[in-house]
C-alpha cells in the first residue's frame, strides 16, 4: 500500500514559512524603535513657499536658533533668522551675530596654501616630514606623506576628534590637539584612500606659520580678510566682544557653550561674501586657481560643540547659502536634520528661480 508524504510536507514547508514571516514582522516591528522619525517627518514635510517659513519649521523641529544668508547673483544679500541668540535671556536670533564657523576655517587655510605655493614659498608636493621631523615615528608615513595629500584629506593621518579621551575634557591647546593623533597606526597609506581629518589642518596651519615666520591666521587676514574687506571675520574668541557672538546649546544641557574658543568666528555675511570670492575666483591672484583646484572643496560645513554651520555655493542657481544653528548634539540627529533644513531651502530658492 503506498504511503503520500505530500501532505505533511506541505505542512512542513507552510510552517516553516509562517515562522519566517513572523520573524520578519517581528524584526520590523523592533527595527521601528530605531527609525530617526524626526528625520523622517522633517523630510517628508510639504516644502514650504518662503525660506523664513522654512526657517520656524527648523525652529519647531527643535533648534534653539538660526540664521540663514542667501546671496543670489548680483542681488543685495538677504537674511533670515528663528529662535534665539540668547535663549536665557530671550534675546531674539539676529542676523549679524558672530558664529563659530569651525571646519569651514579649512577653506581659509587652503586658500592660503595655494597663495603660499604660487609665491613658490613652498611645494604642495613637499614631504610633511621636513617640516615636522620631530614627528617621524609619531606619526606613520610621515616621510612619504605630502602636504597636497593633507590638504585632500588623503594622508591617512588619524583625526584626533576621533579619539574618545579628545572629548572628556575642553578645550585644548594645538599642541594637546595634535597629541590624541600621535602615537596611533595609519587609516590607511598615504594617498591610498580618503578620511577627513582634523589633524591634516592643523599640520597645515603650522605649515604656514613656518614659512611665513608668524601666526597663520595673520597670514589669513593679510592675504583674503583686507583684501575682501570682511569686517566681522575674527581668529579667535578672544578678539571679540562676547555679547556679540551667538549662544551656542548642546542637548541636554543648560550651559551656553560660547565662552569655549574653537578657532575662527565670522558673520553669515563675511562668509557668504568669502565663499561666492572662492567660487567666482576673486579671492585668488593669477595662478593660484590652479593650485586651489589640486588641493581641496568650495564649499564646507562646520561643527563644534554648540554651533554647527554649511556655506554651500549652488552654480546652477548663482547662489551661495550660509546656514548657522547654535544647537548639537553628537549622539543624535541634529547634524542630518540641519543638512535636511538646508537642503529644502536651497530646494525653495530653485523653485523660485524657476517661475
Amino acid at each position: 500500500m503506498e504511503t503520500n508524504n505530500a501532505a505533511p510536507a506541505k505542512s512542513k514547508i507552510s510552517l516553516g514559512v509562517l515562522l519566517l514571516r513572523l520573524s520578519l514582522l517581528f524584526g520590523t516591528v523592533i527595527s521601528l524603535f530605531f527609525v530617526p522619525w524626526i528625520l523622517v517627518y522633517a523630510w517628508l514635510l510639504p516644502l514650504p513657499n518662503t525660506v523664513q517659513a522654512q526657517v520656524d519649521e527648523a525652529i519647531n523641529h527643535g533648534f534653539d536658533g538660526m540664521i540663514v544668508y542667501v546671496q543670489q547673483g548680483n542681488e543685495p544679500a538677504q537674511f533670515y533668522t528663528g529662535g534665539w541668540k540668547d535663549r536665557a535671556n530671550q534675546v531674539p536670533a539676529e542676523p549679524d551675530s558672530l558664529f563659530k564657523i569651525a571646519s569651514i576655517s579649512k577653506l581659509y587655510v587652503a586658500v592660503s596654501i595655494a597663495k603660499l605655493a604660487n609665491e613658490k614659498r613652498l611645494s604642495i608636493d613637499t614631504p610633511v616630514s621636513e617640516y615636522f621631523p620631530e614627528l617621524i615615528g609619531r606619526i606613520e608615513n610621515l616621510e612619504t606623506i605630502t602636504i597636497q595629500m593633507m590638504a585632500q584629506h588623503r594622508s591617512g593621518i588619524p583625526n584626533y576628534t576621533n579619539n574618545p579621551a579628545f572629548w572628556l575634557d575642553h578645550p585644548h591647546t594645538d599642541d594637546e590637539s595634535l597629541a590624541f593623533a600621535l602615537d596611533l597606526p595609519a587609516s590607511f597609506a598615504p594617498n591610498e584612500g580618503y578620511e577627513y581629518s582634523n589633524t591634516n589642518y592643523l599640520l597645515l596651519s603650522r605649515i604656514i606659520e613656518q614659512t611665513v615666520g608668524y601666526d597663520y591666521y595673520q597670514f589669513i587676514v593679510e592675504r583674503i580678510i583686507k583684501p575682501l574687506e570682511l569686517q566681522n571675520t575674527y581668529g579667535s574668541i578672544n578678539d571679540v566682544n562676547l555679547d556679540d557672538v551667538m549662544s551656542g546649546y548642546y542637548v541636554g544641557y543648560e550651559e551656553d557653550q560660547k565662552p569655549q574658543d574653537y578657532g575662527m568666528m565670522a558673520t553669515a555675511e563675511d562668509v557668504g561674501i568669502f565663499l561666492r570670492a572662492l567660487n567666482d575666483g576673486s579671492v585668488f591672484e593669477a595662478g593660484e586657481k590652479e593650485i586651489y583646484d589640486q588641493l581641496y572643496v568650495y564649499e564646507h560645513g562646520g561643527l563644534v560643540v554648540g554651533y554647527q554651520s554649511y556655506a554651500e555655493y549652488h552654480k546652477d542657481i548663482d547662489t551661495v547659502v550660509v546656514q548657522f544653528i547654535n544647537t548639537t548634539d553628537f549622539d543624535g540627529y541634529e547634524w542630518n536634520l540641519s543638512e535636511i533644513m538646508i537642503n529644502r531651502i536651497v530646494k525653495i530658492l530653485k523653485n523660485d528661480a524657476e517661475n
